[in-house]
């Protein structure tokens, strides 16, 4: 029988050696196949929400279960109040606005008003909306008009008309819906400048009552009537001026 030589016996050392490689990378291939989890269970267990509640100063996050729902954040009465005085705010905002078609040519005026009705329309929307989610009326109770109680017996109000902050008397109104052309701008504008500083009184009022005005949603919106509105009043107040210098 023939010896190996040093070339054959480096060959099948080698040739060893790479079978007990294999051998191992087969068995520990193997080994993590059965220690892994299901890849159905790892995907369904991305799929789940992960609820985590911060801890306050100097305390640890808070996992919660996936089933964990948002709650809407306490309110004061004093924010359903508001949103309830609003709309009827807004809403004779709106009513002003529709008699420009039939009463002026005012080219500018005509599209001021179409910019007051569309955003107080959508702002009666989402007020609406609002006052709906917290299971409160849109309409302001009798007894918070005005700081008076006006269920009281022998109150009536067939006669009255109880107003927010700035709004048009009944009286002011008529006025409104009589004139025409230039009369009409100018009972229009000061009549709408009266009806946002109202606005303004409300939302400060607001924000004065303690606890109020705390709700995300209803803070973002009074700054915005805040700001939209004393903007406006800038304009009309400049449109007047101008109506003025040509007379």
């Amino acid at each position: 029988m023939k010896s190996l030589s040093f070339k054959d016996n480096h060959k099948l050392r080698s040739s060893s050696r790479v079978a007990v490689w294999r051998s191992w990378l087969m068995a520990a291939g193997a080994l993590t196949i059965l220690l892994s989890p299901p890849v159905c269970a790892q995907q369904a267990d991305s799929g789940l929400p992960v609820v985590v509640q911060p801890g306050a100063p100097g305390q640890p996050t808070r996992t919660l279960p996936a089933t964990t729902r948002a709650t809407l954040p306490p309110r004061s009465p004093a924010d359903v109040q508001f949103m309830q005085g609003m709309i009827m705010h807004h809403a004779q905002a709106v009513e002003m606005t529709a008699l420009i078609e039939s009463h002026t040519e005012n080219k500018d005026l005509r599209l001021l008003g179409a910019r007051i009705s569309h955003s107080q329309s959508e702002e009666i929307k989402f007020m609406t909306r609002w006052l709906a989610s917290r299971g409160e009326s849109t309409s302001l109770p009798m007894k918070n008009m005005g700081g008076i109680d006006m269920s009281m017996p022998g109150m009536d109000m067939s006669s009255q008309q109880m107003l927010m902050p700035g709004m048009l008397t009944p009286k002011q109104m008529d006025a409104l819906k009589k004139a025409k052309g230039a009369e009409f701008d100018r009972l229009f504008l000061t009549g709408m400048i009266q009806h946002h500083n109202g606005a303004l009184i409300m939302v400060k009022d607001l924000f004065g009552t303690a606890g109020a005005g705390q709700d995300a949603e209803l803070f973002t919106f009074a700054t915005d009537v805040d700001s939209g509105q004393r903007a406006e009043i800038r304009i009309m107040q400049n449109m007047l001026e101008a109506a003025v210098s040509k007379e």
